[in-house]
C-alpha cells in the first residue's frame, strides 16, 4: 500500500537529472536525481509533440498522452547494470485538467503500479502547466493514490505487512506543496476512517464502538459528547430509545463540535443504524439484510468530516451529531402500530419498524437545532430504495427548500465528483404522513425519498436545511475512480468541501 502524506517526501528544484530523464532529453529545471526504482512522469499531448524521443516511443506504442493513458517500460539506469521503470501518465488537455481529474491520474499512477516490484516512486509533474497550479496538481495526485491504494485487511488472519511505497514528488514549489500536502492527507485519513468504519461487521462497529473511535478525535483538539441511555431519557429522545430498545447494546447520540472560528457553526448529522434487521417488519432478502452493517455510512461520513476539519485545523465552526443505534428484534423491540414520542415532542405512529433511520434523525435534528443554533444543517444518511431507484449510485439525492444551500452543496459536489441531484420536498405530500392516532406516521405511501426527507423536515423548525440520501453511494461492488471494492467514504468530501466553502 503506498503511504503518502505525512511521509511522502517533497524534493525541491535541483539542476541534476536522472538518467532517464537525460535519455530523453526532459530538462525540466525541477528534477533532481533520486534512487527512486521508478520514475512517473506526467505528459501532455503537446509535450509528446515538442520532444522527438518521447514522440517516436509514443507513436511506437500508440500512445496519444490522452487523460489517465499509461505507457510503462525498462529503461537502463546508471550504473547501467541496473533498470528503472517508467510510467508515462497522460493528462488530456492540461488547460482542463481540475482537482478531481488530478486526483483520477494518482489514482491511475497506483492501480498501474499495484503488484509491481516497484518500492520509491519520483513522480515528476513539472513539464505540466495546469491552471490548478502545481501544488494543488501534485496534493490531489497524492490524493488519488491514497484512496485508489486503501484497503481493509483488519479480519484476514493471514495477511501479510502492508507493502509501504515511498513517494518523492518533485516541485519548485517546496513550501505551497507541503501546506496543501498536509491539508489533502487530513481528507485522506477522513476518508479512510469513513470506509474502516462502515467496512467494519457488526460485532466490530456498534454504538458503544463506534463512540469509542469517536473519543480519538479529543486528540486533535475536537471537543466530543456522548449521551447514552440515561442521558438520551433525561434529553427526552424517545425516538432514538425506541429503535435501539430491541438491542442488548443500548443508543448512542454522539456529538463531535470542532470550533475553529467563533461564528455560528454549521451542523452536520449523520445516521448511525450500525445494523437494520428491520426490525419485526424483516428484511427477508439475504444479500440485502447482509449490506446492512453500511447503514451507518452516514455517521461515519460525518465522523470523517470531522476528524478531517480537525487536523486540518480549519477556521470553522462545525458540529457533528451521529445518532447510533441497532435495529433488532427482541421482546423489547419497537412494534408496528407503536407511538413513541421525538424530542421536540410529535408523536409517531410506527407503521414499518425497517424505516427506522429517519426516527434516530429526526431526534439528532431536533437536538441540534435546539443546543447549538446552528446558521444550517445538512444530514447524510442510507435512506431510501426509492432513492436508488431514482438516481441510482450515479447522484446523492438532496432534499431541500433552500436555493441557497442546494446551490452551495451541488458546486461542492460537483467539485469533488460526490455529486448531488436535487429532488422533490414539498408540503403537498404532508397528508401522506398524517396518522389517524399520531401526529405522523413513520412512512409514506407513495413517495418513499421525498416522504421521508418532508419527514426529516418536521424536526427542523427554523434553519436552513437539506437531507443528502446516500443509499447506494455508500458501497462500491469494485475498484473505479478513487473508489476501492466496499465502503467508498462517500460523502466526507462532500461535506468538507461544502464547510470550507461555504458562507
Amino acid at each position: 500500500m503506498f503511504r503518502l502524506s505525512a511521509i511522502a517526501a517533497i524534493l525541491a528544484a535541483s539542476c541534476s537529472f536522472t538518467a532517464v530523464a537525460d535519455q530523453f532529453n526532459i530538462k525540466a529545471s525541477n528534477t533532481i536525481a533520486t534512487a527512486a526504482d521508478t520514475l512517473v512522469l506526467l505528459v501532455s499531448p503537446d509535450q509528446l509533440t515538442a520532444n522527438p524521443q518521447l514522440e517516436a516511443i509514443s507513436k511506437q506504442e500508440n500512445f496519444t498522452a490522452a487523460h489517465g493513458k499509461t505507457l510503462s517500460w525498462l529503461a537502463p539506469s546508471a550504473p547501467y547494470s541496473q533498470y528503472q521503470r517508467v510510467l508515462l501518465l497522460g493528462t488530456g488537455d492540461t488547460a482542463k485538467l481540475t482537482s478531481y481529474q488530478a486526483s483520477l491520474l494518482g489514482a491511475t499512477a497506483a492501480r498501474t503500479l499495484k503488484g509491481s516490484s516497484a518500492s520509491s516512486i519520483q513522480l515528476d509533474a513539472s513539464l505540466i502547466q495546469a491552471p490548478i497550479g502545481q501544488a494543488e496538481l501534485l496534493a490531489q495526485i497524492s490524493h488519488g493514490v491514497d484512496l485508489a491504494s486503501y484497503t481493509f485487511s483488519r479480519y484476514h488472519s493471514d495477511k501479510k505487512p502492508q507493502k509501504v511505497l515511498n513517494l518523492h514528488l518533485l516541485t519548485a514549489e517546496q513550501q505551497a506543496t507541503e501546506q496543501r500536502l498536509a491539508q489533502i492527507s487530513a481528507l485522506s485519513e477522513g476518508v479512510a476512517l469513513a470506509r474502516d468504519l462502515t467496512n467494519e461487521p457488526g460485532n466490530g462497529i456498534y454504538p458503544e464502538t463506534f463512540a469509542k473511535q469517536a473519543l480519538e478525535l479529543r486528540k486533535l483538539g475536537a471537543k466530543v459528547t456522548v449521551l447514552d441511555e440515561k442521558a438520551l431519557e433525561k434529553a427526552g429522545l424517545g425516538a432514538i430509545l425506541a429503535v435501539g430498545r430491541g438491542s442488548a447494546r443500548p443508543p448512542r447520540l454522539v456529538i463531535v463540535q470542532w470550533e475553529g472560528s467563533k461564528e455560528a457553526p454549521v451542523a452536520l448529522v449523520g445516521k448511525g443504524i450500525t445494523f437494520d434487521t428491520g426490525g419485526y417488519n424483516l428484511k427477508t432478502q439475504g444479500d440485502s439484510i447482509l449490506r446492512m452493517t453500511s447503514d451507518m455510512a452516514g455517521a461515519a461520513a460525518v465522523l470523517g468530516t470531522m476528524h478531517t476539519l480537525a487536523k486540518q485545523k480549519a477556521p470553522v465552526n462545525v458540529v457533528g451529531l451521529m445518532a447510533m443505534a441497532e435495529n433488532m428484534i427482541s421482546d423489547r423491540a419497537y412494534l408496528p402500530g407503536d407511538v413513541i414520542t421525538a424530542g421536540n415532542g410529535k408523536t409517531i405512529e410506527i407503521i414499518n419498524t425497517d424505516a427506522e433511520g429517519r426516527l434516530v434523525l429526526a431526534d439528532a435534528l431536533f437536538y441540534a437545532e435546539t443546543n447549538f443554533k446552528p446558521r444550517a444543517i445538512v444530514d447524510i444518511a442510507t435512506l431510501t430504495g426509492s432513492k436508488v431507484g431514482a438516481v441510482g449510485s450515479y447522484y446523492a439525492g438532496l432534499f431541500s427548500t433552500d436555493d441557497k444551500l442546494v446551490t452551495q452543496l451541488t458546486q461542492a459536489g460537483d467539485k469533488v465528483q460526490e455529486k448531488v441531484w436535487r429532488l422533490p420536498l414539498s408540503d403537498e405530500m404532508l397528508p401522506e404522513l398524517k396518522s389517524r392516532i399520531a401526529d405522523l406516521r413513520n412512512t409514506g405511501s407513495s413517495t418513499g425519498a421525498s416522504t421521508a426527507a418532508l419527514f426529516l423536515q418536521q424536526f427542523v423548525k427554523d434553519t436552513p436545511f437539506a437531507h443528502l440520501d446516500i443509499a447506494g453511494n455508500a458501497l462500491s461492488s469494485g475498484n473505479r475512480g478513487l473508489q476501492t471494492e466496499g465502503a467508498t467514504g462517500y460523502g466526507v468530501r462532500l461535506l468538507t468541501e461544502w464547510v470550507l466553502t461555504a458562507e
